[in-house]
């Protein structure tokens, strides 16, 4: 099926240089309509059984603490926190899954899929792992759980942490790595160096983890040509199992947006989005070639049967997810939540034996179709009978203007019963997005 012919617009000219601002579409409707007057829907979506059938449910933790802060991260996370924190903070993250399991919208369901982010993950000691996931455990075992998923920076682990971290049960380590080279790393304001990601390699393969992903971020500060070949070309030669690789952003909360604001600039210092966008081009081209297969805007796997993104694919087709943690997001019967974004407001919350909520918002049926349908782009191919028979919509009729402008931009097309993003509109697939919102959030600040 081709789209109904019509005169074809231009498509939007490539934005140039990185200005300050959300890029990555990470849900729908934007964060920024998300209120604290909606958090007695979450509250009250607690209170009911899950529906029939249960919906998969997943828990994402958020452990908030680094050795430093990156310039380009936008998560919250905490640099100086003593042991004494970190220990209270794991308890309040307990005390709060506790919370949600005694809950009636659990409903004797396990964890399909877990997941630790960060921050780092992997700067908690063997103890305080060896606690934290045996507390877990037993509030809310996953022994079902089809993926667990560990955050790493490489210059926290050390063989034992490995090997403890790989007894948990995790499935999927990620590490960090985002570029091999020593000075685009101190420039960038990451903790590791070469050395130690080479280090951690060796140590995680040894342990024989189901699946380890590399990390890499396309035009960071100081990034050339060269070394971006350079690290494809490591990567490869490292033969990782999956591949993630982001275009760099520099949304408001980040360092160097500050900087920029303190001289007056309106473009970050880092590669512009069309050299990103060739770099990631170049780099899935390479991977293809080397046999691996790209999934999504993002990634790249060896073997589709074996490497998977459970975490993703769950959470864009509707699943429930506890979120654990300051700043958390989740998602619950319908109502999507975001936790206290502050330190001591969230363990003070939990600890006085509230869930920890700042925000929430129930979207309505058109906007969860409008989400799963947007964030199911990113895979490159959207299915039609998927949101006929979940939503009872031809998404080929709903979104008929839209899907007609990215033909007629040429990238993509309705052919065999799907939605089909080409190369070209998977790598911008962001930008495009923009175009399925409803009209009062397509200017809105999305975060």
């Amino acid at each position: 099926m081709t789209l109904e012919e019509t005169a074809k617009p231009p498509a939007p000219a490539l934005e140039k240089q990185t200005t300050v601002g959300n890029y990555f579409v990470s849900n729908y409707p934007p964060f920024s309509f998300w209120k604290p007057e909606f958090v007695p829907d979450i509250l009250a979506a607690l209170e009911r059984p899950p529906a029939s059938p249960p919906a998969p449910l997943g828990v994402y933790l958020h452990i908030p603490f680094c050795r430093k802060r990156c310039h380009f991260c936008y998560f919250k996370v905490y640099t100086d926190k003593d042991s004494a924190a970190i220990r209270g903070y794991i308890d309040a993250a307990l005390k709060e899954l506790a919370l949600y399991a005694a809950k009636p919208i659990i409903g004797g369901r396990k964890p399909n899929f877990v997941y630790f982010g960060g921050g780092t993950p992997s700067y908690l000691s063997f103890d305080q792992l060896q606690h934290l996931t045996g507390s877990m455990k037993q509030l809310l075992p996953w022994d079902e759980a089809e993926e667990v998923t560990f955050e790493c920076e490489p210059g926290t682990l050390t063989s034992h942490k490995l090997k403890a971290i790989r007894e948990l049960g995790v499935t999927r380590l990620s590490l960090g790595v985002e570029n091999f080279d020593d000075h685009i790393l101190e420039i960038n304001g990451r903790a590791h160096h070469g050395k130690e990601i080479a280090r951690a390699w060796a140590y995680a393969r040894e342990l024989a983890f189901p699946q380890i992903n590399i990390d890499l971020i396309a035009g960071m500060v100081d990034e050339t040509e060269a070394n971006w070949r350079e690290n494809v070309r490591k990567t490869i030669e490292m033969s990782p199992d999956s591949v993630t690789i982001y275009q760099m952003e520099v949304p408001y909360n980040t360092t160097i947006y500050q900087e920029m604001k303190a001289a007056g600039k309106l473009s970050a210092p880092v590669a512009d989005w069309e050299t990103k966008r060739g770099w990631v081009a170049y780099a899935f081209a390479e991977l293809e070639r080397a046999g691996y297969t790209v999934g999504s805007a993002y990634t790249a796997v060896k073997n589709k049967e074996t490497a998977r993104f459970l975490y993703r694919d769950r959470l864009w087709a509707g699943a429930d997810l506890i979120g654990l943690g300051v700043a958390s997001f989740g998602h619950l019967q319908g109502t999507h939540y975001q936790n206290q974004h502050d330190f001591e407001p969230y363990v003070n919350a939990v600890n006085s034996g509230r869930l920890p909520i700042y925000r929430a918002m129930t979207p309505s049926a058109d906007e969860r179709l409008i989400r799963e349908f947007i964030l199911q782009l990113k895979l490159g191919r959207a299915r039609c009978d998927y949101f006929q028979k979940k939503f009872g919509v031809d998404v080929r009729q709903r979104f008929a203007q839209p899907l007609r402008v990215l033909q007629d931009w040429g990238f993509g097309n309705v052919e065999d019963g799907a939605v089909v993003l080409n190369r070209d509109g998977l790598l911008q697939v962001d930008r495009l997005l923009h175009e399925f919102f409803l009209p009062e959030h397509k200017n809105a600040r999305y975060a």
